[in-house]
């Protein structure tokens, strides 16, 4: 794109400085390479390995970014606990005085305190405690719940009464969930639905295939405790029978559950002057499509909508930005390449030779949109301004999934309840895993663990001979494993902890690491703790683009105005570089060096 003229902006910074692949983690996942962004440390040194965890107590997934701790007062509020860990680098800054304008990093939920202004990104959970959970409304009654969304039946007819689902009442008994009532009017003529929210505001018009206007819900807990959201309508259709899709609840900016800001009235100042904005930390809808309540024009028109808010938070902060560090991330470019990649790729199992030849351009158009933001950046900086443009890494697609617990119970590594098999439906959690006669497991994308005695529960393996025959039988066995129906191997190489971090949070890490070959990926439920049908399959889901390969073949990017001392640079070289710009000390704690 760049050697067509078709990314301007990018271009300019190329010739002021250079461009170069930037090195990126182990995993190469967001979470991780963020956190080694901000730190200048390897996960070892974070604490950040992946998206998802395990407990050794219960086996059990669980999520990796933050945790929720519960007041042992029942009247008190959850404390939440940002699990990165590290020194980032706007620490030293606030300790020389220098401001920092913070916006939307992975792994800042909850936000720390820091001389300047943060807004949290990657992390950051809807209302219920999800990732992202929209709800969908239907008139259709033979239509059943898809994964990770609530499902609701309408009334017959073409006037409506239904409900917006909000956050558990734990503090009931039973637990139940708070909603909001709305109703709402068809008009089949004029092609829209009349909504009476019962929030703020009172009355939207939302015509068929369009978003509504950000809605302000409250929902009840008590008399006297309540919580604001904000949420999205999409009218999916309203003929021959009505459908629509909620999004996730978001956090209200102007009143959030949790602090998503530092300082804390900073997330209501930026509505009063923006207007409202998503919070959750992945705000794109890829949940929408993926159970295709969404068709990729909804989705891209969201992601649009995104786009837009993150442009005008830009804007403003680059308005009153006079000094110090400022961080901007616009991720919509991995929700569109995720969703979006089966359309550019003739060997993907989703792709379709019949659907809209423009459709597979999507995501070039997208970074083009992406290159246009820049043009006010650029109008920023001046020739005392360090401007770095950066991805955390690549991509690639996402045509086949290897079940890694299937691989371990096929070589007799992970053993099963009652003679039971992987291609039962098992569901997820490991219910049917005999733990007494397990030696291994994997949980999160691609990560494994040891059924190690005195560290996980019912571990069984002691460390030494018998935990270094496992490793050894998993690093041979899976390595340039043959996938019998692509021809091709699924598994490049599987790393050992030792081999790729080191640091305080270390024995946190995935005692291996498998390394897939660019195609491939962990499947979706070896992920959660769970097996698939098949030891290796077609990745059949609108999720068509990844980046959990061989970080090796996904390296990021990285434009700098200015030229680097050379072209090797490391995601953990930023950190250092940017604090020898603003003549700041570098911590000992920080690996990279800088690139200046």
């Amino acid at each position: 794109m760049l050697g067509r003229g078709e990314l301007p902006q990018l271009a300019k910074i190329r010739q002021a400085g250079c461009y170069t692949r930037l090195k990126t983690t182990y995993p190469a996942q967001t979470p991780v390479a963020w956190s080694s962004f901000v730190t200048g440390t390897n996960p070892g040194g974070h604490g950040i390995f992946d998206f998802i965890c395990r407990d050794p107590e219960t086996y059990q997934p669980d999520a990796a970014l933050s945790r929720f701790e519960r007041p042992k007062n029942m009247l008190a509020q959850p404390r939440v606990v940002n699990q990165r860990k590290g020194v980032p680098l706007w620490q030293p800054l606030t300790k020389a005085g220098v401001p920092s304008t913070v916006l939307r990093c992975p792994c800042t939920f909850p936000p720390e305190t820091l001389q300047g202004r943060m807004l949290a990104g990657v992390g950051v959970p809807d209302l219920r405690g999800s990732q992202s959970k929209g709800t969908f409304y239907t008139q259709d009654r033979t239509v059943s719940a898809q994964e990770n969304e609530q499902l609701i039946y309408l009334e017959s007819g073409n006037d409506l009464t239904t409900r917006v689902i909000g956050p558990r009442n734990t503090r009931q008994s039973p637990p139940a969930d708070t909603t909001c009532e709305i109703h709402a009017r068809v008009d089949k003529a004029a092609h829209r639905l009349f909504i009476e929210t019962g929030g703020v505001p009172a009355r939207i018009e939302v015509a068929e295939k369009a978003w509504s206007e950000w809605v302000r819900f409250k929902f009840k807990f008590s008399m006297l405790q309540s919580v604001s959201g904000i949420a999205r309508f999409y009218v999916r259709q309203l003929q021959p029978h009505v459908e629509l899709y909620v999004s996730a609840i978001n956090f209200d900016p102007a009143a959030p559950m949790f602090p998503v800001s530092s300082p804390g009235e900073y997330a209501r100042e930026l509505c009063e002057n923006i207007g409202p904005f998503s919070t959750l930390g992945m705000a794109e809808d890829h949940n929408g499509l993926n159970n295709g309540r969404l068709d990729e024009s909804a989705y891209l028109q969201h992601c649009e909508l995104v786009v837009q808010e993150r442009e005008r938070l830009m804007r403003f902060e680059l308005e009153r930005f006079s000094e110090g560090f400022f961080f901007m991330l616009f991720d919509t470019p991995d929700r569109v390449q995720h969703m979006m990649w089966r359309f550019r790729d003739r060997e993907h199992p989703y792709f379709n030779a019949d659907s809209d030849p423009e459709l597979a351009t999507r995501i070039e158009e997208h970074y083009q949109r992406c290159d246009r933001l820049l043009a006010a950046v650029l109008d920023k900086a001046d020739e005392n301004t360090l401007l770095m443009v950066l991805s955390d890494h690549g991509f690639g697609s996402f045509r086949r999934a290897f079940d890694t617990n299937s691989w371990l119970w096929q070589n007799g590594l992970l053993a099963l309840k009652d003679s039971r098999k992987p291609s039962e439906d098992l569901g997820e959690g490991f219910a049917a895993v005999d733990w007494s006669k397990t030696y291994a497991y994997a949980v999160g994308l691609g990560g494994i663990y040891l059924n190690l005695r005195g560290r996980e529960h019912g571990g069984i393996l002691e460390e030494g001979a018998d935990a270094e025959r496992v490793r050894r039988a998993i690093q041979t066995g899976m390595a340039d494993f043959p996938d019998a129906d692509t021809h091709r191997p699924a598994v490049r190489s599987v790393s050992r902890r030792e081999e790729l971090y080191s640091g305080p949070f270390v024995a946190n890490a995935p005692d291996l690491l498998v390394n897939f070959y660019p195609g491939f990926r962990v499947s979706w439920r070896s992920a959660v703790g769970g097996f698939s049908n098949a030891l290796l399959e077609n990745n059949t889901r609108r999720w068509s683009g990844d980046h959990i390969v061989d970080p090796e073949t996904v390296p990021g990017i990285l434009f700098m105005n200015r030229a680097a001392r050379h072209n090797h640079a490391r995601i953990t070289d930023l950190a250092p570089t940017i604090l020898n710009h603003l003549g700041v000390a570098v911590p000992d704690s920080m690996e990279g060096s800088s690139l200046l």
